[in-house]
């Protein structure tokens, strides 16, 4: 957990200019900053950069799961000890051509939560992981996404009450659902993105044709949503076993 030392800060704001949640507050009358720890994600840039000229900023041991949870995942230099992933702990579905996560006749789901500058409280991350669950989405497992390690019962995306309240600079909801049921996952998210404090963004992962076509984007025209205009190519260099 980052505190600041009432007995070294002097009040400079320096620290303001670095957090990217805005979790430090100035205190007018004892002319000191203080942590909102309820916006603060642990991700631990103040710390590492040095950015107190005084060295008030400090780490207090983070005592409990759900904050070396937040630690870990809002920190992009730490490591997954699950996954082994830095960075939010997962490679999303970028490994596909050795992983084979998406098969034939599914789309994955990626839904990037947050981000610098805004943040992801867990308590919506579970409004969207619930809705996807709702609408036919197979969530991911702990093994690919650490989000799941927080989820009892992966067919409904509801985490445990005891981690809503924590802040984290962004998480990811990652699954799978047939191609058939995307329309209804995306009218769900839709309708879901009207009910959180936060923003998201939704990476579709498809299997194409030799000609680079699908039809699982289909359902976008009918929906209103424009067609992508940019992704990620995997042209299949690595050949996965598991393409049934």
């Amino acid at each position: 957990m980052t505190v600041i030392n009432k007995d070294l800060c002097i009040g400079c704001k320096i620290c303001q200019k670095y957090c990217t949640v805005d979790a430090f507050v100035y205190d007018k009358e004892e002319k000191k900053m203080r942590v909102d720890q309820d916006r603060c994600t642990e991700c631990y840039v103040c710390l590492r950069q040095k950015v107190c000229p005084r060295d008030a900023i400090k780490p207090v041991e983070l005592d409990n799961f759900y904050k070396q949870f937040q630690h870990v995942l809002s920190d992009p230099v730490e490591n997954h000890g699950v996954t082994g992933v830095t960075g939010r702990g997962t490679e999303e579905v970028k490994t596909n051509d050795v992983s084979g996560r998406v098969k034939k006749g599914q789309v994955g789901i990626c839904i990037d939560m947050g981000r610098p500058g805004m943040g992801v409280y867990l308590r919506d991350a579970e409004k969207v992981a619930m809705a996807c669950a709702e609408a036919g989405v197979e969530l991911a497992s702990q093994v690919h996404t650490p989000l799941a390690a927080l989820m009892p019962d992966l067919t409904t995306g509801k985490l445990v009450d005891e981690c809503l309240g924590y802040h984290l600079l962004s998480v990811i909801v990652e699954g799978n659902c047939q191609a058939e049921e995307l329309k209804q996952v995306l009218q769900a998210l839709k309708k879901v993105s009207k009910e959180i404090d936060t923003v998201f963004s939704l990476g579709l992962i498809v299997r194409t044709d030799e000609n680079g076509e699908t039809e699982a984007l289909s359902c976008l025209d009918e929906l209103g949503i424009p067609q992508p205009h940019r992704g990620k190519v995997n042209v299949g260099l690595g050949k996965p076993l598991t393409l049934a």
